[in-house]
């Protein structure tokens, strides 16, 4: 019987033993997993934009929260990210260590620049963010409020030169959708594309141009810091700790949002899809995304996995439609 008692006793330590190497085995795999992973991030615009912001904050999280070793940020610019788009498919081709930012703007490029190269060659992975537009007009523009702009807008629409990103992004599709409730020929809207928010912004702050539409999160410091005067946000209700009416709410019945998602490259395999998917998750679901959603005041809109696959189809029917409403695209 002691002996019995002896072996049992030497077996549970040898199980404990092999159970502890086991599970101390997976852990330091997945961590050196995270450690051999050094990921790009592509940002298909210029610095200062919401791609820009999205990769950078992208970058900051996954690395503050080891989910990867390092992560860097390429800024490819032009083109509304159809160039971006291009040299990530050609360049990237089967390589699971790379992620570009897109959304709503690059679909609507797409169909705007007639890119060779479409949305249907990428891999998605997942939709992360939405933001509302913000019309703004310089510190010193003699507009108010919104009816006072639009008044003005409407007897020399070629005169009131309008600074946004890309041509047929979501700035483009605001300022056109804007026009046509106004009543006023869409296309006489006199719309100035940039490569990227920071230079629009440039454009607005410095009164250059005499309005300008970009998104929430990049426009927020600004017109904080009195350098712009925000006349319209295109939510439907007013968003909490922001003090900027709605365009419905000044009788205008127009709403829109922007989205940002991320894709990998084409090509890739289904378990490289799964482990980019599961990264990606893995950040979405930290205490430091959220807080990065907070800080923007960028919506909430993760979306993955066959669902953000037709939710891409469905959207670049929708673009197709408004920038056709607006005499963008035949």
């Amino acid at each position: 019987m002691t002996n019995m008692i002896k072996m049992t006793k030497k077996l549970s330590r040898a199980l404990i033993y092999t159970l502890a190497i086991t599970v101390l085995a997976m852990g330091c795999t997945l961590d050196m997993a995270a450690q051999r992973r050094t990921l790009t991030i592509i940002a298909p615009a210029a610095p200062g934009g919401g791609w820009d912001q999205t990769s950078r904050n992208i970058q900051q999280v996954l690395q503050r929260g080891r989910l990867v070793r390092t992560a860097k940020v390429l800024n490819i610019p032009g083109a509304g990210g159809t160039i971006g788009l291009a040299q990530f498919v050609d360049t990237y081709d089967k390589n699971p260590d790379v992620l570009m930012t897109m959304g709503l703007i690059m679909v609507g490029a797409v169909l705007t620049n007639k890119s060779p190269v479409k949305l249907d060659r990428v891999t998605p992975v997942a939709r992360l963010t939405g933001e509302f537009e913000v019309l703004v007009v310089p510190a010193s523009s003699p507009y108010k409020d919104l009816n006072s702009f639009i008044e003005a807008w409407k007897k020399n629409p070629g005169s009131f030169a309008i600074a946004g990103g890309s041509a047929g992004g979501t700035d483009h599709m605001l300022a056109g959708l804007l026009a046509k409730e106004a009543g006023i020929d869409v296309t006489k809207v006199n719309y100035i594309p940039h490569s990227g928010g920071g230079e629009s912004i440039a454009s607005i702050v410095g009164g250059h141009v005499t309005a300008g539409i970009n998104g929430l999160g990049e426009l927020v410091s600004f017109i904080q810091a009195g350098q712009m005067r925000a006349l319209a946000i295109s939510s439907e209700q007013r968003v909490a700790g922001v003090d900027i009416p709605t365009f419905m709410e000044q009788g205008v019945n127009l709403s829109l949002a922007n989205w940002r998602g991320v894709v990998a490259a084409p090509g890739i395999t289904a378990p490289q899809r799964a482990e980019l998917s599961r990264l990606v998750a893995d950040m979405y679901e930290s205490a430091g995304w959220q807080d990065v959603l907070k800080k923007n005041n960028w919506i909430d809109m993760y979306l993955t996995g066959p669902e953000f696959d037709a939710y891409l189809k469905t959207e670049d029917e929708r673009a197709a439609e408004v920038l056709r409403s607006i005499g963008l695209v035949n």
